[in-house]
């Protein structure tokens, strides 16, 4: 097959440009330009270009290059701070792949004449009588279904990931022996248009921060905050809330955001009961299989990325959004990240988390709507 392969110029997609040149396919690879850089150059986009490109020279396969960014801003980065603006904590891995890696990078791989595309990513995709199904990386520390539960059934039967199979240790391995440059490479972390900046700086330049009061969660004032949307759930670092008389000397955790008010709530010990939940309410469900399996069933869920599995019952309502159950009480189930639903290895879809039952959450919505 004519396949186009997205490279990053990392080790994931260097390994996978290597094995399908060794299946015998027609390959090339086309490198995407999702952010433009400013001078400070953070996202180190040209320096992975090189990388790209000098694998790609070495495989013997064509090199493309595209820049991305006008997409990337109008259908990723925009909603990315709509969230944060909102008091949401966002997840724009999730989006990129829907938007970008898998609709603009695949629409751009079709116009150049590719019969499907290939990622690096640790995944794995099923053909079964149903169609097609999105099944989790071998590599289960390493899998990134969570990221991927928004493609569908056209997307999955357009892409092959050839690294899927494979250990991350047998991934290096293999780019070692293949003498890429990539092999010892650092993987990727955080969000690209971030990089290595401070992410407070960064927000900052976008929405304008406005301090405010910490409480307590019984009323007391132990701080100030720089702006409640710098501050995610179950968060501990950056409070800057010293010794308070009266108060053990444990470590505070960020329990609730009242954006209305500008308040940020926290309280000491990370198994706070303000941050436990039993159920979550989400938006509209995305089903990779088109469908849900049934209007309630039993499954497992991740609210985070290399969460581990919680069972949960779920129930699909009428405008499509879901009910979920937890078995057992879940700590910092925030809204603006996915839940994601698997069946054993089959990842079934998600769901953007829209509200939870945890105590601070329910109090402040009471609140803010009396």
């Amino acid at each position: 097959m004519k396949i186009m392969l997205g490279v990053s110029g990392g080790v994931d997609s260097s390994v996978a440009a290597l094995l399908l040149k060794q299946q015998g396919h027609d390959v090339s690879g086309l490198f995407m330009q999702n952010w433009d850089e400013e001078d400070d150059g953070e996202c180190r986009a040209e320096e992975d270009r090189k990388d790209a490109l000098a694998v790609c020279g070495k495989l013997g396969i064509p090199f493309y290059s595209r820049n991305f960014a006008k997409t990337y801003w109008s259908e990723v980065f925009t909603y990315f701070l709509s969230e944060y603006q909102a008091g949401r904590t966002p997840n724009p891995d999730v989006l990129c792949n829907r938007e970008i890696k898998f609709k603009t990078f695949l629409d751009e791989a079709k116009t150049l004449g590719s019969d499907k595309i290939a990622t690096g990513h640790y995944a794995q995709v099923r053909e079964c009588d149903e169609g097609f199904q999105l099944i989790r990386g071998a590599d289960i520390g390493k899998d990134q279904t969570y990221f991927l539960h928004q493609l569908g059934q056209v997307q999955l039967a357009a892409t092959l990931f050839p690294i899927g199979h494979l250990p991350k240790s047998e991934v290096r391995m293999l780019a070692a022996s293949a003498g890429f440059g990539t092999a010892t490479k650092k993987d990727s972390t955080g969000i690209c248009f971030i990089g290595e900046r401070d992410f407070r700086d960064f927000l900052g330049q976008y929405i304008p921060a406005k301090a405010g009061e910490i409480h307590s969660v019984d009323g007391q004032i132990v701080g100030e905050h720089a702006g409640v949307f710098y501050y995610t759930l179950g968060q501990r670092e950056g409070l800057h809330i010293g010794g308070i008389k009266g108060r053990p000397a444990a470590p505070w955790f960020v329990v609730g955001k009242d954006i209305l008010r500008n308040i940020l709530y926290v309280d000491q010990g990370i198994e706070s009961q303000w941050l436990h939940s039993r159920s979550s309410r989400t938006e509209t469900a995305h089903w990779v299989a088109g469908t849900a399996p049934a209007a309630e069933f039993r499954c497992t869920a991740k609210t985070r990325y290399r969460q581990q599995d919680v069972y949960c019952t779920v129930q699909v309502l009428s405008d499509g959004t879901l009910e979920v159950l937890f078995d057992e009480p879940q700590r910092a189930v925030t809204p603006g990240q996915s839940l994601v639903l698997y069946a054993n290895e089959v990842c079934l879809g998600g769901a953007v988390i829209a509200e939870t039952d945890a105590p601070m959450e329910i109090r402040i919505r009471q609140e803010t709507t009396a």
